[in-house]
């Protein structure tokens, strides 16, 4: 149906915005063809680079129009463009043939280097964009076509330079622009009209048939004529042209100034083909005479460079010429007649245009695929054209197609052609369709329509979309050439044209739920505020909605003075009512949802990335609609674990993260989790044609509709509750995202949800999965925003550690700290994970920074565990350090049991001796009240005595025997530490009270035997401590070291003696090993007597006497037993003796020497007598 003007062009769009494939938009209207007016002027091309418009008419002007916004009262929001500029191309004389078309014949853009190459009246003309100035002073005149930019060429970035195809008269130029313009080859292909490129290969065609051309490796296919009634020429042969270039057609074309690079590199190529038969087809249908003998063209360059944007050559393409006139090949495809034009009673307008052979029809030549060619043919402007698709082999591929007129423009749309409009990296391909403006018969007059086919075989039905006739009857004056003054072109640049429809479904809308829920009148104090804050918010939306429903187009439209867009129909509007007749079939039917049926249908936008807010949303809207639909179906039968499994769930999953649909909407669909969904006071929105879907269909859940019909304790299955972790996970990454609406609430559900979910597969009495705890771990020592719920959850789930680290998270060590102490004694912990709860209170106590914690549960944890309580008063790494006055008021009072423990750290760790008497108080009432309580303890006590008499020198000291026997119990270990204090191994400056001790120890005298020879040391009764060690203990060794050291201590380490011994006098020494003599002189076994005096004897002769200890030797002695004392004492005799010889003789020469000096200083000051009187 024609439509008239804007109005009524709106209105056709409209009303086919739901049903047919495209729609006219007016894009600009009486545009301004010339100057003053001038009759007859009439567009000839029209281009769109960005925001700029450039439309070339028949006067030779370009008209420059930029996009300035739409006005608010615009209902389609559409984009209008105003005149900025007029411009008119130079041109020079150009040949007839070169300038058969006046005026503006092609606007070529080249985006990645922001230029124009402008043909006007056979002359090219170089501008750099958007303002249309002059880029170079380069013009090239006899041209009949440039184009041919390499259409596999999609990734080329801003600054690269493009080739294009420049057909001079009887040459094409391959002509590389950039910051230059450089000519890269020549090819002897004369007279081009139009061109199509892909990498090397591209289609042309002149005035009379179409050709292939290999323009790397210089080759061509005849393919076949234009017009079937053309007899003077052949089809489908190969022709091996490489030839030495020829010079004789300098003249063809002028580049003034343009620069050539290079040799010349011809290279032979043969190709076989079959169109012989399909043009062989088409002349007998369209009474076409046998085609002439093949002809032989020279293609040459200037110069052959190894051009990156060709590929490589491959072996695979030479093939044999003596092949192309095979009979075999020739007849490989059948003869395919065309079909028979429709019959229609011819009218005055068609009968005027006869004969049409005086108008040359227009070669069209498209590329719909990076392999494929579409080529028309036909017999005149007036007849049925037929559309021929052809591969880079040159043969004939797919089915024909048929045009009711031969088109004036032919365009591809949709599938691999428009990869560099919409961004594509699946599988899946768009629609293809083939747009065709041709001229049909009417009543009176002519009509001009946009004949819509596809070109993919998808569908064989056509659509016509009429020109609005008012201006296609502008042009009844307009020369019959076949073109009639209209014509439709794809653009560069895409804009987006409003669909009213595709707003009221994209819009937001607030999701009414049931009063009954809980959480939906959470925080909704002030009803009033919150329906005016939704009155507002539906405003907003109703507004932002009429600004969407764009569909993009870059097809423009021309007739007269006006350009219209060619906009494709939206898919959501085609999508969302197939998926609406489902439903209502499934619901008439009553049978369960065809899920694959869903999935087919989403299936047409899988992989497709949106390019504007109206696709993004509308492939959203769609996602959402049909994830809910199959998630919701799921959970019906989600008692069904094998509907659970398999490629149809995972698919729910991509299209529930892929659509972003609100999670509460999804977890609406669970009654299981109906108290983890936190509408708040903004509510929930979704699209609001999913309000419709969740409200009306029956095939929901009825917890969506009605919450509290259904028990919400099980989820049904795991792989459910699997399913359901997975997407809430997914979404749990999303945090932080600005692009997601209402993310307090949306998040808390999620986490909420989440965290029940987690905890309903980590319950007791399952098998439970490690990566389960894992991952609940990490949810929450990561944080979730629904703090409260979480505390909730984690409490009625009995999992008091995970709760712990909940608190953990938030930094409350309080609660840290109070929940570890539940556990530990013994409250219900379904998880058991807190292992060693009682370390772990100290190390979190040693890092905390909170002294009242410290003091707490540090004295809480020294009752349970002394060594472990009192660590964290004494690590060296805690942060709350207390004083040591404070420390032991605080576990004196509070925990008696660690005083000692921490005491011993104090004293043995700190050297703090001043705390020592506390200590071996300690140690002495622990020991005490052993020793008077148990009679065991102390016949041990005496039988070590005695197994230590019994041993048989050499022997190890008592403190070395008691340590190396010592007992696992608590007095043991405290009198070996009482001996250590008491023995003075930390230095002259430890003291305590000996007095109190001696008196306390005296009732076990007998038992206690080392604590009375130190405590008998302190007291200076050295003979009566010596006279212990030897025959109380029989430790002969310490006994040494005790007059070693002067009775200082008999508890050190080793390297302490010596330097003890130094600093005691010799006249002590002597005494001490004088009361050791003694003792050894009385010891009951005479062997042992012997034996440990002539050994002391012998070690340590020089501290005594030789007289004396003659005296006391017993005279029945032999003289052998203590030889070694006496040869000692004899040579230290001797050697006294002679030292005392050589210091007199020294002292003599001294006493010499010095009264020789005497007498020398006697002589030398002469005599002096003193008191003589003088005379």
């Amino acid at each position: 149906m024609a439509m008239q003007g804007h109005a009524s062009a709106v209105q056709g769009a409209r009303a086919a915005s739901t049903s047919a494939s495209y729609f006219l938009r007016p894009l600009v209207e009486d545009v301004q063809l010339s100057e003053k007016d001038t009759p007859g002027v009439r567009i000839t091309c029209v281009e769109l680079w960005e925001s700029s418009l450039y439309i070339g008419t028949s006067s030779a002007e370009v008209l420059h129009y930029v996009t300035i916004p739409p006005e608010p009262a615009d209902e389609l929001q559409s984009p209008t463009f105003i005149f900025a500029s007029r411009l008119q191309p130079t041109f020079t004389q150009s040949s007839p043939e070169a300038s058969a078309k006046r005026g503006i014949q092609q606007i070529l853009v080249l985006p990645s280097i922001s230029k124009a190459c402008i043909l006007c009246n056979g002359t090219v003309s170089f501008y750099s964009l958007p303002e249309l100035s002059p880029a170079f002073s380069n013009i090239v005149s006899n041209c009949t076509w440039i184009g041919g930019t390499d259409l596999n060429a999609t990734d080329l970035q801003p600054g690269d330079s493009a080739i294009v195809m420049l057909c001079v008269q009887k040459k094409i130029w391959l002509v590389r622009i950039g910051d230059d313009i450089k000519r890269v080859k020549n090819i002897e292909y004369p007279s081009c009209l139009t061109s199509a490129r892909r990498n090397q290969f591209a289609c042309v065609a002149d005035s009379h048939s179409y050709a292939l051309l290999d323009v790397e490796n210089q080759q061509k296919i005849s393919l076949f004529p234009i017009s079937s009634l053309n007899e003077n020429l052949g089809a489908g042969h190969v022709e091996d042209i490489s030839s030495p270039p020829d010079r004789s057609n300098r003249n063809s074309g002028s580049l003034r100034p343009l620069s050539s690079d290079g040799s010349v590199d011809n290279r032979g190529h043969g190709r076989n083909t079959s169109l012989g038969a399909l043009v062989g087809g088409l002349a007998r249908r369209q009474g076409s005479p046998q085609p002439r003998s093949q002809e032989k063209i020279n293609l040459s360059a200037p110069e052959h460079t190894e051009n990156p944007n060709f590929p490589p050559r491959t072996s695979s393409r030479n093939r044999s010429i003596s092949a192309a006139g095979s009979p075999s090949r020739r007849s490989s495809i059948p003869d395919k007649p065309l079909p028979p034009p429709p019959d229609r009673p011819s009218t005055p307008h068609e009968q005027s245009a006869t004969p049409s052979q005086g108008v040359p029809l227009i070669p069209h030549i498209c590329s719909p695929t990076a392999s494929e060619f579409l080529l028309t043919t036909g017999t005149g402007v007036s007849d049925p054209g037929v559309g021929v698709f052809v591969n880079l082999e040159g043969d004939v591929v797919r089915g024909t197609l048929e045009f009711a007129r031969y088109p004036t423009s032919v365009v591809v749309d949709g599938g691999e052609v428009d990869a560099e409009h919409v961004s594509n990296d699946s599988e899946q391909v768009n629609e293809g369709y083939v747009l065709a403006a041709i001229s049909l018969p009417g009543v009176k007059e002519a009509r001009g329509v946009i004949e819509v086919q596809r070109w993919d075989g998808a569908h064989a039905s056509k659509e016509l979309l009429d020109i609005p006739s008012s201006t296609f009857e502008e042009q009844a004056d307009a020369p019959n050439d076949g073109t009639r003054g209209f014509g439709l072109r794809k653009l560069h640049t895409t804009v987006t044209v409003a669909i009213p429809e595709i707003g009221a479904k994209l819009r937001a809308q607030r999701l009414r739920l049931s009063s009954t829920h809980d959480n939906y009148s959470k925080g909704e104090t002030n009803n009033e505020h919150v329906a005016e804050c939704e009155r507002k918010r539906a405003q907003e939306e109703k507004d932002f909605g009429a600004r969407l429903g764009g569909g993009s187009s870059h097809i423009a439209v021309w007739s007269a003075a006006s350009v219209w867009w060619l906009v494709r129909n939206s898919l959501v509007l085609k999508l969302d009512t197939a998926i609406d007749d489902l439903l209502r079939a499934t619901k008439e039917k009553n049978v369960e949802i065809d899920r694959e049926q869903l999935i087919m249908i989403i299936h047409n936008i899988r992989g497709q990335e949106a390019t504007t807010e109206t696709e993004f949303l509308s492939m959203e809207y769609l996602r959402q609609k049909v994830a809910l639909i199959l998630f919701a179906d799921l959970a019906m039968r989600s008692r069904d674990s094998a509907a659970l499994k398999g490629a149809g769930v995972r698919i729910t999953e991509a299209l529930l993260m892929e659509g972003g649909i609100d999670p509460r909407v999804i977890l609406l669909t669970i009654p299981f989790f109906k108290d983890d969904v936190v509408e708040g006071e903004k509510g929930i929105w979704v699209h609001a044609g999913l309000i419709q879907t969740i409200q009306q269909r029956p095939w929901l859940p009825k917890s969506v509709r009605e919450p509290n019909t259904h028990n919400g304790c099980d989820l049904g299955s795991e792989e459910l509750a699997s399913l359901v972790k997975r997407y809430l996970m997914a979404w749990r990454n999303r945090k932080g995202f600005g692009s997601i609406a209402d993310e307090v609430e949306v998040f808390q559900t999620v986490d909420s949800a989440l965290l029940h979910v987690l905890l309903y597969q980590d319950r007791p009495h399952t098998s439970r999965i490690p990566s389960m705890r894992a991952e609940l771990y990490a949810i929450v020592d990561a944080g979730v925003d629904c703090f409260d719920k979480a505390v909730s959850l984690l409490e009625g789930y009995h999992r008091l550690y995970v709760l712990s680290r909940l608190y953990q998270q938030r930094k409350m060590a309080g609660k840290v700290l109070s929940t570890w102490k539940r556990i530990i004694e013994g409250e219900r912990d379904d998880g058991g994970e807190l292992v060693d709860g009682e370390n772990e209170v100290r190390k979190y106590l040693v890092r905390t920074r909170d002294r009242t914690l410290v003091e707490q549960y540090g004295i809480w944890l020294a009752r349970r565990n002394a060594p472990l309580g009192v660590q964290v008063f004494t690590d060296d790494n805690r942060r709350v350090k207390l004083e040591p006055q404070e420390v032991v008021q605080l576990l004196r009072l509070q925990a008696p049991d660690a005083v000692k423990v921490y005491l011993e750290h104090l004293v043995f760790g700190k050297k703090s001796f001043q705390y020592a008497n506390d200590l071996i108080s300690y140690y002495l009432d622990s020991v005490l009240a052993q020793l008077s309580s148990s009679e065991e303890a102390r016949s041990i006590l005496s039988q070590t005595y005695e197994s230590y008499r019994a041993l048989y020198p050499p022997k190890p000291t008592y403190r070395q025997f008691i340590i190396e026997n010592a007992l696992s119990q608590d007095w043991w270990q405290d009198r070996l530490r009482l001996l250590e204090l008491l023995g003075g191994s930390h230095g002259a400056d430890f003291s305590y009270d000996v007095s109190e001790i001696l008196t306390r120890i005296e009732p076990f005298e007998k038992e206690l035997v080392p604590e009375s020879i130190i405590i008998d040391g302190r007291q200076g009764r050295h003979q009566q401590a010596i006279r212990l060690l030897v025959h109380g203990l029989g430790d002969y060794h310490t006994a040494i070291n005790y007059c070693l050291l002067g009775g200082a201590s008999i508890f050190h380490p080793v390297t302490g003696s010596l330097a003890l011994a130094e600093a005691q006098s010799r006249d002590e020494q002597v005494v001490l090993f004088g009361h050791l003599l003694s003792e050894f002189l009385q010891i009951e076994d005479y062997n042992e007597r012997l034996e440990r005096t002539s050994e002391l004897l012998e070690r340590f002769g020089s501290w005594y006497d030789v007289r004396k200890v003659l005296e006391l030797i017993p005279e029945s002695w032999s003289v052998d037993l203590i030889s070694g004392f006496l040869v000692g004492a004899f040579r230290r005799l001797v050697a006294e003796k002679n030292e005392a010889m050589i210091v007199k003789s020294l002292s003599g020469s001294e006493n010499l020497q010095v009264r020789c000096n005497l007498w020398r200083n006697a002589a030398t000051l002469g005599r002096k007598l003193r008191g003589s009187s003088s005379e």
